[in-house]
């Protein structure tokens, strides 16, 4: 049982060890390819960094305010009864 702790404990250091060592370069271009066209009214290029960073559409941000006190609705006008005689 204690050889089977230990197989385990290993198996998971060496997972580890090998999930922390990915390199951490700049991105480049593939080879023979270029890099996007400037955008129109853009001074220059896009960087890589700028074209991998989600905009704020993509990732909008939370609105996780909580409410903290009760509020008696007000009156709206478009919140009429049904019509007795739908046509």
């Amino acid at each position: 049982m204690d050889a089977r702790i230990a197989k385990g404990l290993a198996l998971a250091a060496l997972a580890l060890a090998l999930a922390s060592c990915g390199g951490r370069q700049p991105l480049k271009p593939v080879q023979g390819q270029r890099m996007p066209a400037v955008p129109v009214g853009a001074p220059t290029a896009p960087t890589a960094a700028q074209l991998t960073t989600p905009s704020i559409q993509a990732r909008p941000e939370r609105n996780v305010e909580l409410l903290t006190q009760s509020k008696v609705r007000g009156d709206d006008q478009f919140d009429l009864p049904p019509e007795s005689d739908p046509k």
